[in-house]
């Protein structure tokens, strides 16, 4: 059941760290469901798919959604008009993209920036040298919250490099003074949240395993 996932990754969770329902593939009917018991914060990775589902929820006042994606660049506008958070801010065009969109929408979203802390061809992301070398520019960006870093683990660490890669995100984060750092999926939450997660986005470990509902790593990189 939602109900009884739901609290059990809800008890596990310290003051701080939340949980992002990852909605993507999921049915207006599950989303309801959940935040109906109290669940705010879904995450959407495909525009086409979110929107819909924007529209069918309108009456949950509190709802928060994230994209999660990545990001193209003609979709930046509606992005920013439809989602407080984007998670998936993988390069210095792309956050000056969204700086100017957001200024002209009248709007500031929350903005996670993706960093890849191994080398992973299906990922995109900053490197963490590049990160600091374009931070001081990145601040200098109008009608962005800089918040946190998100990252994503290669699939085939093992335990202790996963926990690794959360590590050096964590690390990162601490060194810019950024609060948050958006890490951990279904099958590593557990350890993203040891290393110091904020956020954790959980797909098929909430709504649960039926085939044609699952969300994968590759299924969240994915874009329209």
């Amino acid at each position: 059941m939602l109900s009884t996932r739901l609290r059990y990754i809800s008890d596990c969770l310290p003051s701080g760290v939340r949980l992002l329902a990852v909605s993507k593939g999921q049915p207006v009917t599950s989303i309801r469901s959940l935040a109906e018991i109290g669940q705010c914060d879904f995450g959407e990775s495909r525009l086409q798919e979110a929107s819909p589902k924007l529209n069918a929820l309108q009456e949950f006042k509190n709802l928060r959604w994230h994209f999660i994606g990545r990001l193209q660049s003609n979709k930046v506008r509606s992005v920013v008009k439809s989602f407080q958070f984007i998670h998936s801010v993988d390069s210095f065009s792309l956050a000056e993209r969204i700086s100017r969109i957001s200024g002209e929408e009248k709007c500031s979203p929350m903005i996670m920036l993706q960093v890849k802390f191994r080398e992973d061809p299906t990922k995109g992301g900053f490197s963490p040298q590049q990160l600091l070398d374009e931070w001081l520019k990145l601040n200098t960006l109008p009608n962005l919250k800089l918040v946190g870093l998100m990252t994503m683990v290669p699939i085939n660490l093992d335990c202790e490099d996963r926990r690794n890669v959360f590590r050096d995100c964590r690390a990162l984060a601490d060194q810019l003074n950024l609060p948050d750092c958006s890490m951990g999926m279904s099958s590593d939450w557990k350890e993203a949240l040891q290393c110091g997660a904020t956020w954790l986005r959980v797909g098929s470990a909430l709504f649960g395993d039926d085939k044609n509902h699952v969300i994968s790593h590759t299924d969240i990189t994915k874009s329209d």
